[in-house]
């Protein structure tokens, strides 16, 4: 079991843990939550080993294996198979020693490993490594592509699955389905509930959470506290405390105050000076206890539109897809698309990576012309807009305050401020410059810029990726009470499942109602997965009787090419870019964990490295994010061609 005992953290000068003890018993599944820069990935490197607690202990079994996911991948020309099964380590130790007792010939050495490499189901891997892979989002086709060949995000998934396979006694994720779509967040959902090691999960999805995990570790006031039960479980036993919390606090401040009234009424009085020395001394040993509170600062909500035509939005025997400017070459993703949007939709898209739910909703917002068919637009329409390149759209050099003022000219600072206090930007940080901030800073701003406007639709498309839990809760509670349209794509189940009325399936280039929930959706998907192998089967056995014209197919995969030219030029340098930043933030990683840079004469140069280390983290999540979006484009353009 994982034991810890007055255990304390810091990073610099700053203490993230303190004097904490908690017991993680073997086989236990704990979700590790609490606010952003609460300590979280530092608790992680201390049991990876990477970081030695400042006092008291840590201490796990030493022959615990430990898997986690790595932050970057060679540029390897080995296949992802091979790759994903390097995981399990067990075995490719095995299988080195088996190539040896064959090198000598050496029979009995060889059956032994044979039986070695049974006992643990070794020959059964490659069929392992391909089902996390295709649960993970690839195709058949790419298991043998080489790892250099695949990018950003894809990357992190191999990682991922590598970690997923191996044979480990504990498993440290964080954030995993940060880079992956519903249909892959579902099957690791399951994947993890089958686990049967100890399991460390970072996780801002609350229904992930939920589904997997048995108990939460809560990082809170530099304390880290273990409760039983599952994330809504430790909601309630949190408020509850926190109420109790309040209750002791106020009965001790109304002591105080009785106390202290006394003496200063009568400490001059001799003949009462006795019991105001008395109730002094009592009143000095009174408990130093804290006011209750949560932490969550957010507490916005969109404001009521100044009108809301009916209908909003539509589209009408629509063809949407990308298109070159003198429309010479089209790449059709979806076809005859029919869609009303009226106020009070509340629409969830669904659908595999790559179907069109992004290539629909750009084309519901304008920002892809549609190919064919009817876009009828409200007059006066404001339309809410939420994706990963609005991030990068920002501002750079300004501040929020900036960003407001320029959307809202007749707002003076005050206000702005007092208006981004709600999402959380108060003090100092409204005044800081974009690109000094987080991607959940820069999502908030967006969301911010978004709620200013009184928009009557939304088209939110993953507007959870780089938020917290409080930030989500805060949406929720923000969508719920909206009163205009929305459209929503995410893998964030909770938020599907609480500001959703009815589903749309994104598949097979159409869109169309899906009666069901998210379950019925997880039904959907394996169905649909069955359906594809058997038409698979079916294709390959008509290969003799059903010609293709392959100088046609190539035609049009060629056209498509040079449709999506511009993003894989934007695609490719994103990955050059990141694959260079891995690098840097590989560098100054090496040095935080030299314990000779936290000695007090080179405090600034641990500053500097600790805000570089910021830095590049978030220039790796944000461009990834935004490297997926990309990848997706060109994924749905290309699947134009089946």
């Amino acid at each position: 079991m994982i034991t810890a005992t007055d255990l304390s953290l810091d990073r610099g000068a700053k203490n993230l843990i303190k004097s904490s003890s908690f017991t993680i018993h073997p086989n236990h599944k704990v979700g590790l939550v609490g606010s952003n820069g609460c300590g979280k990935s530092s608790l992680f490197a201390a049991l990876l080993g990477d970081l030695a607690p400042d006092a008291g202990d840590l201490s796990m079994p030493n022959s615990w294996d430990v898997a986690t996911v790595k932050q970057e991948t060679p540029s390897l020309e080995q296949s992802a198979l091979d790759y994903v099964m390097d995981g399990d380590k067990e075995f490719r130790q095995l299988e080195q020693e088996l190539e040896h007792a064959r090198s000598t010939q050496n029979g009995n050495l060889e059956a032994t490993i044979i039986n070695k490499i049974d006992t643990i189901n070794g020959y059964s891997l490659p069929a392992r490594a391909g089902e996390l892979l295709h649960g993970l989002g690839f195709l058949q086709s790419q298991l043998n592509n080489p790892v250099k060949d695949f990018s950003g995000g894809w990357r992190m998934r191999l990682n991922l699955a590598q970690a997923l396979i191996s044979r480990a006694d504990l498993l440290l994720l964080d954030e995993p389905t940060n880079h992956l779509d519903l249909d892959a967040v579902i099957w690791l959902q399951r994947w993890l509930k089958r686990f049967t090691g100890t399991l460390v999960l970072i996780s801002h999805d609350r229904d992930f959470l939920d589904t997997v995990i048995g108990q939460i570790l809560h990082i809170e006031h530099q304390q880290a506290k273990l409760y039983s039960g599952n994330y809504t479980a430790f909601e309630r036993q949190r408020a509850e405390h926190l109420a109790q919390q309040d209750a002791q606090y106020q009965r001790q401040q109304k002591e105080a105050a009785h106390l202290t009234a006394f003496v200063d009424r009568f400490r001059a009085k001799a003949s009462k000076a006795k019991q105001a020395q008395s109730r002094l001394k009592r009143l000095e040993k009174l408990p130093n206890l804290a006011p209750a509170h949560v932490d969550s600062q957010f507490t916005f909500s969109f404001e009521e539109p100044e009108n809301l035509p009916y209908p909003l939005l539509s589209l009408k025997e629509t063809q949407c897809g990308y298109a070159k400017s003198d429309k010479s070459e089209q790449a059709i993703i979806l076809a005859d698309v029919g869609l009303t949007l009226v106020p009070g939709s509340r629409i969830g898209l669904l659908g595999r990576n790559g179907a069109g739910k992004s290539t629909l909703i750009k084309s519901l917002a304008g920002e892809l012309a549609i190919l064919s068919g009817e876009r009828y637009c409200a007059q006066e329409l404001k339309i809410g807009y939420f994706s990963q390149h609005q991030l990068e759209q920002l501002h750079a050099p300004s501040s929020p305050v900036d960003h407001i003022l320029r959307a809202k000219p007749t707002l003076g600072e005050p206000q702005a401020r007092t208006f981004l206090g709600k999402f959380g930007f108060s003090g100092d940080q409204a005044l800081s410059q974009v690109k000094t901030m987080s991607g959940g800073e820069k999502a908030r701003l967006v969301l911010a810029l978004i709620v200013l406007e009184k928009p009557q639709l939304l088209l939110l498309d993953e507007p959870t990726n780089h938020l917290d839990l409080e930030m989500r809760q805060a949406l929720v509670m923000a969508l719920q009470n909206f009163g205009g349209a929305i459209i929503l794509i995410a893998h964030d189940r909770f938020l599907l499942e609480s500001c959703v009325d009815e589903f749309y399936l994104v598949a097979n280039g159409t869109v169309k109602d899906f009666s069901g929930d998210i379950d019925d959706y997880q039904q959907w998907l394996n169905d649909d997965k069955k359906d594809t192998v058997k038409s698979n089967k079916t294709e390959n056995s008509n290969n003799n009787e059903k010609t293709v014209d392959k100088k046609q197919l190539r035609q049009q995969q060629a056209e498509l090419r040079k449709i999506s030219a511009p993003l894989r030029k934007k695609a490719d340098k994103l990955e050059k870019d990141i694959q260079t930043w891995q690098k840097e933030l590989a560098e100054v990683e090496a040095l935080l964990s030299d314990s000779d840079i936290y000695q007090a004469e080179r405090k600034s140069e641990l500053t500097t490295q600790l805000k570089r280390q910021a830095s590049l983290k978030n220039d790796i999540e944000e461009n990834e994010m935004v490297w997926l979006e990309l990848a997706e484009e060109i994924e749905e353009i290309m699947s134009a061609a089946n």
